[in-house]
C-alpha cells in the first residue's frame, strides 16, 4: 500500500501535462528619473520608517543613545557596531524578549518601496527582527535596488532557509481606524546609511 504523500505525487506525475510551458519572461521596465536613494527615503517615510546619515561607528553609537536614551539592552546582529547582549551566545530566541535595540545590517534596500531584504545569516537568530522594540537597520547607499523586479533576480534563494523583505515599523489598525505601532514587533524601524 502507498503512502498519501507517494499517492499525490503518483498523481501529479500521470497528470503532467504533456508539453512544457515556459515560464513568462520578466520585462525590464523602464526607470522613472527620480533618484535611486531619494526614491528609498521617502518610501522608507511612508511606511513610517526613519533614516539618518552616519558616517562611522562612533557616530552611529552616540546617535543610538540619543534616539533611545531609555534603552538597556542593545543586541546587535552586525560587526559594525556591538550591543551589550551577545546575540551569538543566544540559543532560545525567547531570549531577546528584552532587546530594546536590535541592529542589523540588511543585504539591500529597495527604492520603489522604502523596505530592506534580510535573511537569516543577516539576522543570525531570525527573532532579533521581530522581537526587538526598535530596529536599526545598517545600509550601505550603494546597496539600493529600483524596484521589487530588480529585487528578485538580487534574491539568493538558495544561500538562506529565511529571508524577508521589511519596512518599517509594525503596525495595525482597528475599525475606527486608530493606527497602533509596535502591535506585533518593532516599535520603530530606523535606516543608518553607513
Amino acid at each position: 500500500m502507498n503512502s498519501t504523500r507517494e499517492y499525490i505525487l503518483n498523481s501529479i506525475s500521470r497528470n503532467m501535462p504533456a508539453t512544457k510551458t515556459e515560464y513568462p519572461v520578466i520585462p525590464d521596465f523602464p526607470k522613472n528619473s527620480k533618484d535611486i536613494l531619494e526614491e528609498f527615503k521617502e518610501n522608507l517615510l511612508l511606511g513610517a520608517g526613519a533614516y539618518y546619515d552616519v558616517k562611522d561607528k562612533e557616530e552611529a553609537l552616540k546617535l543610538i543613545k540619543e534616539l533611545y536614551p531609555e534603552a538597556k539592552i542593545i543586541c546587535s546582529a552586525s560587526p559594525d557596531i556591538k550591543g551589550n547582549k551577545d546575540l551569538r551566545k543566544i540559543n532560545d530566541p525567547h531570549d531577546l524578549a528584552d532587546v530594546d535595540v536590535g541592529i542589523i545590517r540588511a543585504q539591500f534596500g529597495v527604492a520603489e518601496t522604502g523596505m530592506v531584504w534580510l535573511t537569516e545569516n543577516e539576522l543570525i537568530l531570525n527573532a532579533l527582527g521581530f522581537l526587538s522594540q526598535h530596529l536599526i537597520i545598517l545600509l550601505k547607499k550603494d546597496q539600493l535596488v529600483k524596484d521589487m523586479y530588480e529585487a528578485y533576480k538580487k534574491v539568493d534563494i538558495a544561500s538562506s532557509h529565511y529571508g524577508c523583505f521589511m519596512l518599517g515599523p509594525s503596525a495595525t489598525a482597528d475599525i475606527g481606524a486608530v493606527m497602533v505601532r509596535g502591535a506585533q514587533g518593532a516599535r520603530t524601524l530606523t535606516v543608518f546609511f553607513m
